[in-house]
């Protein structure tokens, strides 16, 4: 089984995922955050899942979709991925990678 690791700028994506929305409602901010990691969950057993990142366009770097999120990863190795960053789909993610 693959194990996921979470790096850091995508910890802080998920931090600030949940400030900006518990403003409104920490209800929902943690429910936000717990579907976005559950939606990874797929990635256990099923690696090659997310499609490419067209922007980035590398072959082991693809994404999964949760709501209005981009869920970014790299396939490290066999048995490992790293979670790069959650990106909000409306947002530019051209200027973020650069």
């Amino acid at each position: 089984m693959v194990q996921i690791v979470w790096l850091k700028d995508a910890r802080t994506d998920l931090k600030e995922i949940y400030e900006y929305i518990a403003i409104d409602s920490k209800r929902y901010a943690r429910l936000q955050v717990e579907r976005i990691k559950d939606s990874t969950k797929i990635l256990y057993t099923k690696p090659q899942i997310g499609k490419l990142v067209q922007e980035i366009n590398q072959p082991e770097i693809r994404e999964i979709i949760e709501g209005n999120y981009r869920i970014i990863y790299k396939h490290t190795s066999s048995d490992k991925i790293h979670i790069l960053m959650v990106h909000h789909g409306a947002r530019d993610l051209q200027r973020r990678i650069k």
